[in-house]
């Protein structure tokens, strides 16, 4: 696929879910949002670049943890997810936080000098993920570190089918290759490749939790990366797709409950020490000023 296309599809596919991302995911991706915050260890006075932010659910809770004295960038390629994440940011009073849109492969010159790099689920939507985690280690201080995660695998995510479902009715090619980043030992090599040292992975079980069939499907899709190409769906489309998806997943259906297996991939990694891998030097380390 063209990734060009692909990251406009990105981009205004989450414009499109931006109102319903929080509502329906928040609480159901918190197990790898708190591993994420526990891999990375930021600490007072941390400077935190957390790419493919979203609404801003990372870049938060970091901001928390690295006080005034620390600063936390936030970038995203979708317009509208950036909007909600300063809204949430302004919300709190929180004024060591910024956050602007643009693309994971192509940063804008931020200065370099972050002590800790974030991406949280974001690796799988973007064209190429090595690339990404190469270009977020270009803009970190040596010895900084990194923790990202992906979702697992196509076997170990119930709710997979949900990508065929949609693409058997429209050529969305919305995330051809989503479940790659979680497969076998491919995270742990993309985080070696990108210069990092130190480098580990954990698998993360989680279960979904829907109260009912239309919480289920409102998640996956309003609130997830199908829900550009289901906006054009006509009603009846909807319907289909509805209950084509509840069949998929209605082995773990439990009443009106369902219980949908998932997996998380987590990853670890340090920037090597050595500063001449550093695009920038150690010393340019960024400002609210600089980076606003």
């Amino acid at each position: 696929m063209d990734a060009r296309l692909q990251r406009r599809i990105q981009r205004y596919g989450w414009d499109r879910a931006v109102d319903f991302y929080d509502e329906h995911w928040m609480s159901q991706l918190l197990p790898a949002t708190n591993s994420v915050l526990e891999r990375a260890a930021i600490g007072p006075g941390d400077r935190v670049l957390d790419v493919a932010c979203g609404t801003g659910v990372l870049s938060l809770a970091a901001a928390a943890r690295v006080g005034t004295d620390g600063l936390v960038m936030g970038i995203d390629l979708s317009e509208k997810m950036v909007e909600a994440a300063r809204a949430a940011a302004s919300a709190l009073g929180l004024c060591n936080c910024r956050f602007a849109r643009g693309d994971a492969e192509a940063l804008p010159d931020l200065g370099g000098g972050f002590d800790v790099g974030l991406c949280g689920l974001g690796l799988m939507y973007m064209p190429d993920p090595e690339r990404a985690l190469a270009v977020m280690a270009q803009a970190l201080a040596p010895g900084a570190r990194v923790a990202v995660s992906v979702w697992g695998p196509r076997s170990r995510c119930a709710w997979a089918e949900i990508f065929p479902i949609v693409d058997a009715r429209v050529d969305s090619e919305v995330c051809p290759l989503f479940f790659r980043t979680g497969a076998g030992d491919t995270l742990h090599h993309a985080l070696q490749a990108a210069g990092l040292t130190g480098v580990s992975t954990e698998r993360l079980s989680v279960v979904l939790r829907y109260g009912s069939g239309i919480e289920a499907c409102d998640a996956a899709f309003l609130g997830g990366p199908v829900a550009l190409a289901y906006a054009r769906f006509d009603a009846a489309t909807r319907a289909a797709v509805r209950a084509e998806y509840l069949r998929s997943v209605e082995s773990y259906k439990f009443g009106e409950a369902y219980a949908i297996p998932g997996e998380f991939v987590i990853g670890y990694g340090v920037k090597s020490s050595v500063t001449g891998s550093c695009r920038h030097g150690a010393s340019e380390k960024p400002t609210i000023k600089e980076i606003t």
